[in-house]
């Protein structure tokens, strides 16, 4: 496990992550495309994020919902040496995982943590692939993302599947939540 992101057992870690076929979570540009946003993903994505104490992403990964104002968070960033209060956001503090680990940051941001959940980016998902509970797969048909930027580092070599099982997770459930997407539930084993 890394040790960047050790945290006590009895702290949830759930992931959260839409994408195309080919396994991309934005485009070459780093955009998400709105033919990944599907209302019936947004509602599960808004529910789900309710259920925790903190998020973690990068700074071009949040979400923007009409709570997202308040929700703690912890942002992933290079721009800082280790971790500080984020300027903008008094809920949210700035996280550096190569110059300190991530229980420096949940003390500075002093918030509970029962429960984190990961919204991305490709390296955010990557550093937590020993400690998910759960990650939440929404995969949307037809849409393929050549090039774009993807969920794990290893996809496209591998899918997303594959790299999930490979960390001890195994798909529990399969939902079709609408016409062309599907949320794939994975729990640790």
């Amino acid at each position: 496990m890394d040790p960047r992101v050790a945290l006590p057992a009895s702290v949830r870690v759930e992931g959260y992550a839409v994408v195309s076929e080919d396994g991309m979570l934005a485009d070459a540009n780093g955009i998400m495309p709105n033919v990944l946003k599907i209302e019936a993903d947004q509602r599960f994505f808004e529910r789900k994020l309710d259920g925790v104490d903190i998020l973690i992403h990068g700074r071009n990964s949040q979400e923007h919902h009409p709570k997202s104002s308040r929700r703690y968070r912890i942002i992933v960033t290079t721009r800082v040496a280790g971790v500080a209060r984020d300027p903008l956001k008094k809920r949210a503090v700035l996280w550096n995982p190569s110059g300190a680990p991530l229980p420096e940051a949940l003390v500075l941001l002093r918030a509970p943590h029962r429960s984190i959940g990961v919204l991305g980016a490709t390296n955010v998902f990557a550093l937590f692939l020993d400690r998910y509970d759960v990650f939440y797969l929404s995969r949307v048909e037809g849409v393929r993302l050549s090039g774009g930027r993807p969920v794990f580092p290893q996809v496209p070599a591998r899918t997303p599947a594959d790299i999930l099982h490979a960390h001890g997770l195994a798909r529990d459930t399969v939902e079709r939540a609408a016409a062309n997407l599907t949320i794939e539930t994975w729990r640790r084993h």
